[in-house]
């Protein structure tokens, strides 16, 4: 096996549980939904992405093929990004639409990071420098305007924000407000490469939190609500995408002024 981080084993991992939820539910598991109904052999893209999310995740974890798979990942997500998500941001943009294109923003940085590391020689000779330091760059960048799209979602949506938090946790407001300001926080100090480890790590952990805080209580009181089912593993799937982007700083100072 080849296992270049933890951030990397749970990354794998979630994209075997993409796959499996997918064929287990018949439709589009979070990150590759939302797709128009009258796309051309819609039912055919469910299963293409469930195909790729868990060949991936699968090939990630093996050497022999943790560059092929990294490589097909990140051009597929990437495709999908530019496909399904872009052309909703110019035709309707608004809260839902914009938190779609970050989610498979974050996953589609994690994938590109992940290509960087396992990249070879061929990559690199034909590929040049999107497949090294450039890609790298790439992803954090997409990475930290997900996280201003997140931060920004709390002030503009305060009520949902503190409809969810756990009754047992006391200023429900003031946490939906300061969240939103560390997610902006951490999206500057990705952007502008300042603090950037810390800032990364800790957006990580601000969102498994939410995961374990939030959606696990919700499902494990008994829920049956799809869009929470969504949520929850959508929650856990964008933890494991920010765990490989908060590893792509190892080496980097805590505190200290790196590499955007």
């Amino acid at each position: 096996m080849r296992i270049a981080s933890w951030g990397h084993a749970a990354f794998a991992a979630a994209m075997i549980g993409l796959g499996i939820v997918t064929l287990l539910q018949g439709n589009f598991a979070s990150v590759w939904d939302p797709v128009p109904e009258g796309v051309p052999a819609r039912m055919a893209l469910v299963y293409f992405s469930a195909f790729i999310s868990l060949a991936c995740g699968l090939g990630l974890l093996w050497r022999r093929t943790a560059t092929l798979a990294a490589r097909v990942l990140a051009a597929v997500l990437l495709l999908w990004f530019l496909v399904f998500r872009v052309p909703d941001m110019i035709r309707a943009p608004g809260l839902g639409v914009f938190f779609s294109a970050c989610d498979t923003a974050v996953m589609l940085a994690a994938a590109w990071i992940l290509y960087t590391w396992f990249a070879t020689d061929w990559d690199r000779a034909h590929l040049g420098s999107i497949a090294g330091d450039t890609g790298v760059r790439i992803a954090r960048v997409l990475f930290g305007l997900s996280l201003i799209n997140y931060g920004v979602a709390h002030f503009l949506d305060v009520k949902d924000t503190v409809s969810l938090e756990p009754a047992w946790l006391p200023w429900h407001t003031f946490w939906a407000y300061f969240f939103g300001c560390t997610f902006i926080a951490a999206a500057v100090g990705v952007l502008i490469g300042v603090w950037a480890r810390l800032a990364a790590a800790l957006a990580t952990v601000q969102i498994g939190m939410f995961t374990l805080l939030v959606w696990v209580p919700i499902m494990a009181a008994g829920s049956k609500n799809p869009f929470f089912k969504s949520e929850t593993i959508l929650s856990a799937v964008l933890t494991a995408g920010a765990w490989m982007l908060a590893d792509s700083y190892r080496g980097t100072p805590w505190l200290g002024k790196g590499k955007k």
